[in-house]
């Protein structure tokens, strides 16, 4: 954990930054008592896209064959 003072951390803002979305955990202080932390939000989450799966699955020819009459007898 780094701890800084609130004017290092509006001399450093950027590099700052940096270091906490590569997930370093930063506390900035006034004098030598710590008031608040500098953490990365979590990216959000991405939408679903209609249709990101065509062209990536399929149906054997099988799938569409009649079924044994043993097993056709199971699911009256």
């Amino acid at each position: 954990m780094k701890q800084i003072t609130v004017h290092a951390a509006k001399t450093h803002l950027s590099q700052l930054i940096v270091e906490a979305c590569a997930g370093e955990d930063i506390v900035i202080a006034r004098g030598r008592e710590p008031v608040v932390r500098l953490v990365a939000i979590q990216a959000p989450i991405a939408k679903r896209q209609f249709g990101a799966m065509r062209g990536r699955a399929g149906v054997d020819a099988a799938f569409f064959e009649a079924l044994p009459a043993d097993e056709l007898a199971l699911w009256e």
